[in-house]
């Protein structure tokens, strides 16, 4: 007679309250989870609700009654959720290894061979690579606590009916929107510096811009429209490679210093006339044609390339010129026209003889002359030599001139003078034999 099993030999429990908490268990344990599925899922603590409804009060303006009052509504901005701050960018979850022939780490195969590990870190690698481009290009709009807290100087408005506030300094908000702005036309002075801004159009209407400095962002073109009053503007350390597009007939201050500009001939000559200011340092720049603006008084070229001077006969109205740090071998381009010129910084040039400094007896208000780090620097004499060809000259390297070293370079010139004329009534007798 065959013994019955128990529970305990192994055998399933083929009873209905065995199957009864089988299937229940199967129902209630939790499904395993892809990793692809994994990382579809939301972080803890991600915010997902939809934004809010309502509209966000402009702070802008206000009437001329007791107290301040909002005159215009706004949609809240894209990305704008309840805490008024954009949404963060979910972080990416390296898929595990599996049987789907993903690789995994692990010990070091035979000699030759490449480690599983090796490949599995450069996907990793390339994963946080591309986390962190995403999180520097994350939507970042300018929402309403932003703005609140940037904007200052409550004055009257161009009518003199209201009051508004004309200053707004937004800076180091990883900005990359600034579409809130449109409606704020009473803004004066804006500072978006050290942000992740591209486009700047949403400050067309802002017909009353006086001074909007953006430096520290991803611009790449300086290109607006056109803005009757604007008088400065900084666009420092952005990515923009050409001059086109600025032609604000009120600026006198430009600075487009750290960028990426190779030429100048896309300056609007016709239309900056009130330019007087402009800073171009850190540039790309091989040479100066393009240049050629009427009132300019102050030009900064410092840490171009430039190797030529060229189109210098349309600044005569420039007092002080920057040209230090790049790559001049000679100084032709000078011209009688520069007659306001007083200081050039030529140092750290490649002016390797001193019979250049002879090109600049052109420029007839020249007082101050810096040569240093030149190889002509290194030459005997090199500073009488220079007062010898430039007279007029007040300040060599920032060093004035003494008394003694103009009577000596004095003697020199008038020497070098007769021994010329001698020279000549030689040559001269020569002939006529």
């Amino acid at each position: 007679m065959r013994a019955q099993k128990g529970p305990e030999s192994g055998d399933k429990d083929n009873s209905g309250e065995g199957r009864a908490l089988s299937e229940k268990a199967q129902r209630t344990r939790p499904a395993r989870l892809s990793p692809k599925q994994r990382r579809r899922l939301p972080s803890a603590g991600s915010n997902n609700a939809p934004p809010r409804p309502g509209a966000v009060a402009q702070r802008g303006c206000y009437g001329s009654g007791a107290g301040p009052r909002p005159l215009l509504l706004l949609p809240p901005p894209l990305g704008f959720h309840g805490s008024g701050a954009p949404r963060p960018a979910q972080p990416k979850v390296a898929a595990a290894a599996g049987p789907e022939g993903a690789p995994s780490a692990g010990p070091v195969g035979m000699e030759g061979e490449e480690p599983a590990g090796d490949e599995y870190s450069l996907q990793e690698e390339e994963e946080e690579e591309d986390q962190v481009r995403e999180a520097v290009l994350a939507p970042c709009p300018l929402t309403e606590e932003v703005l609140r807290e940037g904007l200052s100087l409550l004055c009257k408005t161009g009518n003199g009916l209201a009051h508004a506030y004309v200053k707004l300094e937004a800076k180091y908000k990883g900005l990359t929107d600034i579409s809130l702005l449109e409606c704020f036309i009473h803004l004066r002075y804006v500072d978006l510096s050290e942000n992740k801004l591209q486009d700047l159009s949403p400050l067309s209407g802002l017909t009353h811009l006086l001074w909007l400095k953006v430096d520290g962002n991803l611009l790449t073109s300086a290109c607006m429209q056109e803005l009757p009053y604007l008088q400065i503007i900084s666009f420092a350390h952005n990515r923009i490679k050409d001059m086109e597009g600025i032609t604000h007939p009120r600026l006198a201050n430009l600075s487009l210093k750290g960028n990426k500009i190779q030429t100048a001939l896309g300056l609007s000559h016709g239309q900056l006339f009130s330019l007087q200011i402009l800073e171009l340092r850190g540039n790309m720049l091989e040479s100066t044609a393009g240049l050629s603006l009427p009132k300019l008084k102050n030009l900064y070229l410092a840490q171009n390339a430039i190797r030529s001077l060229e189109g210098l006969e349309g600044l005569g109205q420039l007092a002080a010129l920057h040209l230090r740090d790049n790559q001049l071998e000679t100084l032709d381009g000078f011209c009688s026209s520069m007659k306001c010129l007083q200081y050039l910084n030529l140092r750290n040039n490649e002016i390797s003889n001193l019979q250049e400094v002879a090109k600049l007896q052109v420029l007839p208000m020249l007082q101050a002359l810096v040569l240093l780090d030149n190889p002509c620097s290194d030459e005997p004499n090199y500073r009488l030599e220079v007062l010898v060809l430039l007279p007029h000259l007040q300040r060599l390297d920032k060093e004035l001139f003494e008394q003694d070293e103009r009577a000596e370079a004095n003697k020199i010139r008038q020497k070098r003078q007769e021994e010329e004329k001698e020279m000549e009534r030689s040559l001269q007798g020569d002939v006529t034999e």
